[in-house]
Parts: structure tokens; sequence; C-alpha cells
């Protein structure tokens, strides 16, 4: 029997690497349990109860795991009312509309009201307006109402190395805009239009759902930001306080006690439980940090603040 180091060392490894493939398996096995569990409500119970969403970081394009998880709770005769927690500066316009639906969706039907982080700015605000009342803190930033559209343009650096490009397009707004060709005055003109036509939608959706003229939000809505107390004064928020503020608020409102519980709710709920958990069983697997990265990545007009 050969018994000589390298054979051992070969023997040592594969055990190791056995092991390695079995505690992953049944972590992955006890996490996909777990995970079922939280999504089908199994943690909350059916006891009356509020749930906790919370919306953070830029909102993208595709928002359909939020949505789905406010029209279940929406339609969970357990689930009394939204705690929605917002933290975000924006993204995509089409993202802060379709949340601001759902959003709007479940307030018809069930008390939201809304804590703001550091930051609830331009969609990020857009997603707060629908709630039956908005907690801000006094160095919260929040407004910035307006939508923003960029292009670069590289065409005059590659005239200087000397590449030009031919542009072949259906008509003379198809081209525009192009990072490899000017905008036409007409492109411009065009361009203005779809941008003033979603600044009206904003406006039009913080007039209705915070009960203002439409007058005074174009007055405020130039795109700045403005901080929690200005927000106060200007009637953009409803009160000063905290994330725990806001739940004793609702718990009032529905008439829920103190120690009734608060379920969390959306994929950003998931992501922060179980983000470090995750990190520990991936580690040293190549491209972990990219399956635990989020993408900021935003296709089409925006609004957002940026500093």
């Amino acid at each position: 029997m050969d018994t000589s180091p390298d054979m051992s060392l070969h023997a040592t490894s594969r055990r190791r690497q056995l092991l390695l493939w079995r505690g992953s398996a049944v972590a992955f096995f006890v996490l996909a349990c777990l995970l079922a569990i939280s999504r089908s409500g199994g943690l909350a119970g059916h006891a009356p109860h509020l749930v906790h969403l919370k919306l953070a970081g830029v909102i993208g394009t595709d928002e359909h795991e939020n949505v789905e998880a406010l029209k279940k709770a929406a339609d969970d005769a357990s689930v009394k009312g939204l705690v929605l927690e917002v933290n975000s500066p924006g993204g995509a316009v089409t993202g802060g509309e379709v949340l601001h639906d759902a959003v709007a969706a479940f307030a018809r039907r069930k008390p939201v009201v809304v804590s703001m982080g550091s930051v609830a700015a331009s969609a990020g605000y857009m997603v707060s307006v629908p709630a039956s009342r908005i907690f801000a803190n006094r160095s919260t930033l929040t407004g910035s109402i307006g939508v923003l559209l960029e292009s670069p343009d590289v065409s005059g650096l590659l005239e200087r190395v000397g590449v030009h490009v031919d542009q072949l397009v259906s008509g003379p707004m198809k081209g525009q805009p192009s990072a490899v060709q000017p905008l036409s005055p007409q492109g411009r003109e065009m361009l203005q239009g779809v941008i003033a036509d979603l600044y009206g939608f904003f406006v039009t959706v913080v007039a209705q759902d915070r009960h203002m003229k439409p007058e005074r939000v174009r007055e405020l809505a130039d795109g700045r930001p403005y901080t929690g107390q200005q927000a106060l004064g200007l009637g953009l928020v409803d009160q000063i306080g905290s994330l725990d503020d806001a739940r004793q608020w609702l718990l009032g409102a529905t008439h829920l006690p103190d120690d009734a519980p608060v379920s969390d709710i959306g994929p950003q709920a998931t992501r922060v439980n179980w983000r470090h958990w995750i990190a520990g069983v991936l580690s040293g697997v190549p491209g972990a940090e990219m399956l635990l990265g989020e993408s900021s990545m935003l296709d089409g007009a925006v609004a957002i603040w940026k500093l």
C-alpha cells in the first residue's frame, strides 16, 4: 500500500472538497427553505400585522419583484398597513412610475406611511407621494422634481483623430440623439418636448397625491433638492421623524397594538437578511462579488438627483 506524502495530501484534499460540496448543498437547501417560508409570509403568520418594504439605491427599469410584493401584501387580509422606507436618489422614470402606481394601488385599500432616509429625491420622491403620511429626517434630501436625459457626443473627438461615421437614418429624428453626430436644433426641440411631457406627468402626480395646485408644484419643481425641514414647510412632506415614528403613526392609524409584528417584504429585504450569510457561503467562489452586486445601469430618461 502506497503511503507516500503525495498520496496522503491528495486524499486529504479530496476529503476537504467532498465536505465542502456537502456543506454547500446543505446550506443552500436550508437557505431555500427559509426563503420560501419568508416569501409565503410564514414568519408573520396570519395575525394582524404591518409590512415593511425598503426601497434603497437607484430605482431601475424593472421593479417587478417590488410590485408583486405590494400586490401580494394588499391581497393579504392579515396585512393592515405598509411602512415604505425610501432611501433612493431616484432613477428610471418608468421604474418610478410603476412603483408609484403600485404604492397608490395599495394605499387605496390600506394605509401607507413613508419614512425617508438620507435621500428620497426625484423618482424616490415620486414613489413616496401616494402615502397617507410622509415622514422625513431634518437632514433628508428630497424633492428634486424633474426629469433628465443625457446623451454623450464624441463627434469632436472622432474628428480630431480622423474618424468619420456615416449614419443612415429613415427620418431626421431617428438619429437623435447620437453619440457620433452633433444634436441638431430640430433634434434638441424634439427631445425637449419629450422631457416636457415627462415633467408634466411628474408634476401632475405630485399635485394630485399631495393635494396641491399644479402651479404651486411647478414653482417648487425646478429640479432643486430640499432638506426635510424645508420640505415640511413647503408641504412636500408631513412630519419630521424617524422610521420608528412612522411605524408608531401607522400602528395608531390601523388600531394595532404597539407590539404588533412587522414583516419585511420585497427583494431588498431578502438581500439585507441573507447577503452576509450568502457571502460567507460563496467566499472564494470566482465571480461571487458580481452575483452579490447591484447594477446601476439605466436606460432612457431618468428622474434622479445627482451631486
